[in-house]
């Protein structure tokens, strides 16, 4: 077991090794001026997952991971990664990306990484050759090592810059807005990286306002709102907080609403030509033979599970970016 110290000077027991990636109880940073970033944050991360740590832009996030990594110091609360002491004694074990490192841009790939191997002091420099290549050829960049940095697209630059977290063993990846400001084609190219590092065994962190993305990538989310966590757990944990909705396609869709409130359903929506409503316990075949009881013309019906952004719009009353 090992111990970590608090903003206040006490000591708190961490996790053991195995234990969790990254744990924090009442982290808290309050600004000059009173502003609140992070407001008692107690969150989980367990090793091996890929967790998805949400929220608009301004909720927190940032300055969450900064604390974590002992760039900013809390005010108060507590924070542990790896099982460690203190940031400084897990950090050979984290690979972090924190809005873009700065590259040479008449340097080629390889060699922007070396200068990055060649300021971490626990580097063997006799093996840089080989680990350039084995990080360039992870996130799928051995053929483009003696390009030009300037000459990269920006998922190309993303991809690098990922490779400059991997130069040495990580059990943990943190990655801020990994896919800010990329087309698809980047997007996509950084999300099945992060699947595949995460697949080798490494837990990844990863800080996005990119619903769409997220939900694609992640086994874990924490949402951040103003400061707060308001909601965490596995996605299918979050969604189980949003019952799901049938859609009734009809030309009678006063009439099947009439119906659905007898049979039971609430929430009921009606539209010209269809009508919807959370469905609950309710059985959809049973609501399609209660609707046909009624004389009611049903054209088509579907049962519509929440989305993310569903989940998160009920738990919190905010919207977030569901595009990249």
């Amino acid at each position: 077991m090992t111990t970590t110290i608090d903003a206040a000077g006490d000591a708190m027991t961490a996790s053991p090794a195995g234990g969790p990636a990254i744990v924090t109880r009442g982290l808290t940073k309050r600004f000059r001026g009173g502003q609140i970033a992070v407001d008692h944050l107690d969150l989980t991360v367990p090793r091996g997952a890929v967790f998805g740590f949400l929220g608009p832009n301004g909720s927190g996030k940032t300055t969450t991971i900064r604390m974590l990594l002992g760039l900013v110091t809390p005010t108060s609360g507590s924070s542990s990664i790896l099982g460690a002491a203190s940031p400084v004694q897990a950090l050979t074990r984290v690979g972090a990306l924190v809005e873009g490192p700065a590259f040479y841009p008449y340097l080629s790939g390889a060699a922007n990484l070396r200068r990055f191997d060649a300021a971490d002091p626990s580097a063997d420099p006799r093996t840089v050759g080989r680990r350039v290549a084995e990080a360039l050829d992870r996130v799928g960049l051995a053929a483009a090592a003696k390009k030009r940095y300037r000459a990269y697209s920006l998922g190309m630059r993303q991809r690098l810059a990922i490779a400059a977290t991997l130069l040495g063993p990580r059990e943990l990846l943190v990655l801020d807005e990994p896919t800010n400001g990329l087309d698809p084609q980047g997007t996509r190219e950084v999300r099945n990286l992060i699947k595949d590092v995460a697949a080798g065994g490494t837990t990844v962190f990863v800080s996005s306002h990119l619903l769409a993305e997220v939900e694609q990538m992640c086994t874990h989310i924490g949402v951040m709102s103003t400061g707060r966590l308001v909601a965490e757990g596995t996605l299918t944990e979050l969604r189980s907080a949003s019952v799901p909705r049938i859609r009734v396609e009809t030309p009678d869709s006063s009439l099947a609403a009439a119906a659905l409130t007898a049979f039971g359903l609430t929430n009921i929506i009606p539209a010209p030509g269809e009508v919807s409503a959370e469905l609950g316990d309710a059985l959809p075949e049973r609501v399609t033979a209660a609707l046909v009881r009624e004389g009611i013309a049903v054209r088509g019906l579907q049962v519509v599970h929440p989305t993310l952004e569903d989940v998160f719009v009920h738990l919190t009353g905010e919207g977030f970016d569901v595009e990249a």
